[in-house]
């Protein structure tokens, strides 16, 4: 039976694992300074390079074409799930990395799952744990298989967390992921690769209260901080492709720790690598405002969103950035400023439902404080319009019965 503690514990390994490191894709080496995956197929680059700017269709046809000539891989497997599971996830509004600072982004309201994806990759799931379990059936310290087990579990743990919130199963494949990377270091000690997840256990489960961590440690989870971090910066560090995620991952937790001067140097670095990624674009923003730099922030912010109009960030969403920057200046009580960026948001063909229903309340409440009652009174029946059951449109009834006031 798991601890009473258990709930509370699930959520914060669901957290550490959701900000990243179900993106552990395949392990990867450096030969002549050139990486080579798992498998070694020359598409799974160009797949990689799509899957890191967001372009998720391609990455999974890529990826897919990938496990077809390699059917037996179950690191072949583990690059198709991750696509489509992060495709998923990215159309359902769960990877903003705002939501990011705090643990509220577990009960955070998003877009429901779509059934045949949620198939799809319980199927893959299924199919990478059986290679893998096959292979370690033959050789239990089969490091390659161990790795590979790890990270479909973590990518099952991803799942279950953000789309079925489902705290015990995701709390098991937690707990299997970790154990199975601190086996390969164990076996393999240089394999900076793995440690990735153990990194990312050790800086979340370090970051508990010691009443949770306590509770951590019967289900046999120990943390701490320095260490998640040092191992985060060696995996980076390491030239594997998991540095990427690595880098990822130290961004959002360093982010957490208030040190912005290290944070803003790997994010940069991810952007001029990964240029359509419109998520660490806006991730530069959201760390210049945390910083207190928020006039840089808003440049950071009004650059996205040209960038976006100009076709920058083809099917993505870039209107997130008028959203940040309407909250912004919201906060500097710019009224007049943050209303006019949160109508910037329907202005997009095709803007995410959510992003447009917290943008449209953020605009009627700014009327609301400028005297403009019935343009207020207009944006609050939009938001209940667009999906009167969301919070956003809870908040708009009140605020059609009541004009806001700070």
């Amino acid at each position: 039976m798991l601890p009473r503690t258990s709930p509370r514990l699930s959520l914060l390994v669901c957290a550490c694992l959701a900000l990243g490191t179900a993106l552990s894709l395949a392990r990867a080496t450096y030969a002549a300074d050139t990486l080579s995956y798992r498998p070694n197929d020359p598409l799974n680059l160009t797949a990689f390079d799509h899957f890191y700017n967001l372009d998720y269709d391609r990455a999974v046809q890529e990826f897919d074409q990938v496990l077809q000539r390699h059917p037996d891989d179950p690191f072949a497997v583990n690059h198709l799930l991750t696509a489509v599971l992060f495709r998923e996830l990215y159309r359902m509004g769960a990877l903003n990395t705002g939501e990011y600072a705090n643990d509220s982004f577990i009960h955070a309201p998003h877009h429901k799952a779509d059934p045949k994806a949620q198939q799809r990759i319980k199927q893959l799931v299924d199919r990478a744990l059986k290679l893998e379990e096959k292979r370690l059936k033959a050789d239990p310290k089969d490091i390659d298989a161990l790795y590979a087990r790890g990270v479909t579990r973590a990518q099952f743990c991803t799942y279950t967390a953000l789309i079925e919130h489902a705290w015990f199963s995701a709390l098991r494949n937690a707990v299997g992921a970790r154990h199975d990377h601190e086996r390969v270091l164990e076996l393999a000690p240089n394999d900076v690769q793995a440690k990735l997840i153990v990194g990312a256990h050790n800086y979340v489960i370090g970051s508990l209260p010691w009443g949770a961590k306590v509770g951590a440690s019967i289900v046999g989870l120990s943390g701490n901080k320095e260490k998640g971090i040092k191992y985060l910066q060696e995996c980076a560090t390491g030239g594997g492709e998991t540095s990427v995620d690595a880098k990822i991952l130290l961004v959002l937790f360093l982010r957490r720790e208030h040190r912005y001067d290290e944070a803003l140097p790997i994010a940069r670095a991810l952007i001029a690598i990964y240029p359509q990624d419109v998520l660490m674009a806006l991730e530069e923003g959201n760390l210049l405002r945390a910083a207190g730099k928020d006039q840089d922030a808003a440049t950071v912010y009004r650059n996205i969103w040209q960038a976006g109009r100009e076709g920058h960030y083809p099917g993505l969403h870039y209107e997130i950035a008028a959203l940040s920057l309407g909250d912004l200046l919201r906060a500097q009580k710019d009224y007049s400023g943050a209303a006019a960026a949160y109508e910037q948001v329907s202005q997009v063909p095709q803007p995410d439902p959510e992003v447009l229903q917290k943008a449209n309340l953020g605009a009627g409440e700014m009327y609301d404080l400028l005297q403009r009652r019935n343009r207020a009174v207009e944006k609050y029946q939009a938001v209940i319009a667009a999906n009167a059951s969301t919070p956003p449109a809870e908040t708009a009834r009140k605020r059609m019965k009541d004009a806001y006031r700070e």
